[in-house]
């Protein structure tokens, strides 16, 4: 099977979905827009109109049996080409954006693929239109418990107290510092706050088993992965309850998912005092990126009349 994967921007879970299809055998190749885009910048305009010939091209080189779109800006121009199936995946910042032309293009896009995917349960229900079910999946073998010290030693932070990590550029208004920052301060407990951002993302395990508890302060979010990738790691998590975090660390020990203030502060000092990891690695069904691209195979082939009536099917959503 040879699919052109059509993106935006990759992103560390989408170059890990593109690696399991490849070990299940698919042969895959990647069209991303044209330009730079870097934090909450755009590309331009004339970036857009250069990427529909750039695509055609590539459909026209190549024998590819379907075209993937990830992200809900890309899928008009795979589904302006007539030739192939689409499979179309939203990703959250698409079909749950402020934008709304955003989230009414992802909407009409879905209805209009061969097949459309989302990866969490509150997309699932914010989508007028068919689809499954087939939650991001984490390199469990990247992402991993590695002792405290020894990662601490490797990321050179020499101290002895107890870390919340926040995960984000701090100037990202949406990812709200300043309140991380008073509930840090309001908690009683040794604590010390560090923000990580602009590190490579196979050195993020160590910054995550280099601290005590990962702190999620979001006004809004479509995932985060990140709090897959803690749970992996078995870091405790206290966070705000946006995109998939309830769902997902629900039933993980040592983690607390609020809107209160109060009850957030509470959970950084039950982490700290309980000086001990969650078990996150072993209760969230599905976390790893294997389950994903099989998933995704079993989609392709029902996508191209090849369903094997044996195989497992993922969770499959209605509109509303």
């Amino acid at each position: 099977m040879k699919v052109l994967q059509v993106v935006t921007s990759p992103r560390p879970f989408f170059d890990q979905q593109v690696a399991a299809l490849e070990t299940r055998g698919i042969d895959c190749t990647v069209c991303s827009v044209p330009g730079a885009h870097r934090g909450d910048s755009t590309r331009s305009l004339t970036d857009y109109a250069r990427f529909y010939p750039e695509l055609l091209s590539e459909l026209r080189s190549e024998e590819y049996d379907l075209v993937h779109a990830n992200y809900g800006l890309v899928a008009p121009f795979a589904l302006a080409q007539p030739t192939r199936p689409v499979v179309l995946t939203l990703w959250g910042t698409d079909l749950m954006s402020d934008q709304s032309w955003l989230r009414s293009l992802s909407q009409y896009s879905a209805r209009h693929a061969s097949a459309t995917v989302v990866p969490s349960h509150t997309m699932s229900r914010a989508l007028e239109a068919d689809h499954e079910l087939i939650p991001f999946g984490v390199d469990t073998d990247l992402f991993r418990p590695i002792p405290q010290q020894e990662a601490r030693d490797r990321i050179g932070w020499n101290t002895d107290r107890p870390i919340a990590l926040f995960p984000y550029d701090r100037s990202r208004d949406v990812k709200d510092y300043d309140r991380a920052r008073r509930l840090v301060e309001h908690a009683d407990a040794d604590l010390e706050l560090r923000a990580v951002t602009g590190v490579d993302h196979d050195k993020i395990p160590y910054y995550m088993n280099a601290s005590d508890v990962l702190l999620v302060t979001s006004k809004r979010e479509s995932g985060p992965m990140v709090v897959k990738e803690a749970a992996a790691c078995t870091l405790p998590i206290v966070s705000t309850d946006v995109g998939f975090v309830s769902e997902t660390i629900g039933d993980v020990r040592n983690c607390v998912v609020s809107d209160d203030d109060r009850e957030l502060i509470d959970g950084l000092e039950t982490v700290v005092d309980a000086d001990s990891r969650s078990n996150g690695r072993d209760v969230i069904d599905g976390l790893g990126i294997e389950t994903l691209g099989e998933n995704l195979h079993g989609l392709y082939r029902r996508v191209l009349g090849r369903d094997d009536p044996t195989e497992r099917r993922t969770e499959v959503g209605h509109g509303i």
